[in-house]
Order: C-alpha cells, then sequence, then structure tokens
C-alpha cells in the first residue's frame, strides 16, 4: 500500500491492490489507514517498550489497557489470569484495578520468570493480590494448578499473551476455555503480527502464524463463544475502530 499524504491539500491517496482512492485527510477513512501505518511503524520501533504501569514495564499499546480496563471494571471478575509475565507491568495494572474496585485477584503464569522479574513483583505494594506460576502455560500440570486456584462460582477473565504462534495460542484457547465464565472473556492478544509480516522486524509466516488466526479457528468448534470486540462505553466521535495490538482477540462466552 502506498500513502500520499497532502497537508496543503489535505488529502490522502491510497493506492493497494491496483486501484487508488483520494481521501480527505480529515476524514474517518484517512484516520483509519494513517492509524494502521502508525501502528506498523510504532511496533517496529518498539513504542510499546517505552510504557511502564507503577514502576513496572508494561510492554503493551496503551489504548489496549484502557480498553480493557473497561472490560475489566464492568465484569468484574474475581480471578483474572494472566499467561505472559515478562517484567510484570500487565500484572501490576490488573492488580491495581483489583484494588480500585475491591475485587479480584491476578494469576500470572509464565514458562520463566527471570529472578530480578520476580523480585521486582513480589517486593511490589499491589503484589498482595498476585500469584506467580512459572511453567509452560499449556502444560497439563501447570493448568491444573491454575483451575485448582479457582473456587467453583468465581466469575474468571483470561488473557493470553505468552507465545504467539498459531499452535501454542490454539492449546492456550483449548486449555483455558473452560475456565471463562459466562459474560466474560477469553482474550488473545497480539494478533497484529498478521499486519506485520512485511515490516523490517516482520516474519512473512505471521500472515497466518498469528493468535488471531488461532481465536477464528477456536470458534469454529466452540459455538459457547462469540467474536465480540467489546464496545466503547463513551464515544462522542464518529470513530468506531480500536487503535490496537489485539484484532480479533476478544472471544465472549454466551
Amino acid at each position: 500500500m502506498k500513502l500520499t499524504l497532502d497537508t496543503e491539500a489535505r488529502t490522502l491517496t491510497l493506492e493497494e491492490a491496483g486501484q487508488t482512492r483520494t481521501l480527505n485527510l480529515y476524514s474517518k477513512e484517512a484516520f483509519e489507514a494513517i492509524s494502521r501505518q502508525w501502528v506498523r511503524v510504532g511496533w517496529d520501533q518498539k513504542y510499546p517498550y517505552t510504557f511502564s504501569w507503577m514502576g513496572r514495564p508494561i510492554i503493551q499499546l496503551p489504548e489496549d489497557m484502557l480498553r480493557i480496563q473497561e472490560v475489566v471494571f464492568r465484569v468484574k471478575p474475581d480471578v483474572i489470569i494472566e499467561t505472559g509475565v515478562a517484567h510484570g507491568g500487565s500484572l501490576i495494572f490488573y492488580s491495581s484495578l483489583c484494588r480500585a474496585m475491591d475485587r479480584g485477584r491476578v494469576i500470572g503464569i509464565d514458562i520463566e520468570i527471570r529472578p530480578h522479574n520476580r523480585t521486582a513483583i513480589e517486593a511490589h505494594p499491589l503484589n498482595d493480590r498476585i500469584t506467580l506460576i512459572e511453567g509452560s502455560s499449556t502444560d497439563p500440570n501447570i493448568v491444573a494448578r491454575v483451575k485448582a486456584l479457582v473456587a467453583p462460582g468465581e466469575t474468571v477473565l483470561v488473557i493470553l499473551d505468552s507465545n504467539h504462534t498459531y499452535a501454542h495460542v490454539s492449546s492456550e484457547l483449548e486449555a483455558y476455555a473452560g475456565l471463562v465464565t459466562s459474560g466474560s472473556y477469553l482474550v488473545a492478544t497480539d494478533g497484529i503480527m498478521h499486519d506485520l509480516a512485511d515490516v523490517p522486524r516482520g516474519v512473512s509466516a505471521w500472515t497466518t502464524d498469528n493468535p488471531t488466526a488461532a481465536a477464528r479457528d477456536f470458534l469454529l468448534g466452540h459455538p459457547e463463544f462469540m467474536l465480540e470486540q467489546p464496545a466503547w462505553p463513551f464515544n462522542e466521535s464518529g470513530l468506531d475502530q480500536n487503535i490496537t495490538h489485539w484484532p480479533g482477540a476478544w472471544l465472549r462466552r454466551n
């Protein structure tokens, strides 16, 4: 795709698949086209690696975190399960929401929790609502440990943010789907990989080897879930599309 931006003429010209369109630079369609390329360049420049939450690196697109906090506030889960710990910023983020609501706790799973990250997470003032489990998120023994930490009748939200290959995410979806309660979500993050295959740091296989493809195929065999991007509770604009690293991620249990 080729974008030609003319600020004097106030136009954005798009050339893609042999077709050319000229848009009003200040239109919804132009905003969406520019945003898509901004996400691609930002990912390649490691823009998400510039953010932290209460002292811990979070490595997420800020809009995704703002959107999910509204979901957490609405669902009010008793347990938030996240695969993939890294520096622990997102665990601290979810724990802070639980503290603010005076409800909920967080379980973080990672195949390797590096000692300096574990030390920092365990020393954090919001660690009291966090349980760390080290091991593969798809190991049956690890899955069993997680399930044992969830009491009958508790509301559960699951966020998958570890290994983003199609195979691994597919296995995680199958492993944790049964824990997700009605009205809550199973979130397969970072499906933006499908649109990053041709950027300098991208990998060509990502066009098909990505979480969005895994979530789509999971839905074919699980009618108890539906693809549902959570609605924005406030919107006084004409926009309706998220700027996100998590396209096609939100699977809501009926």
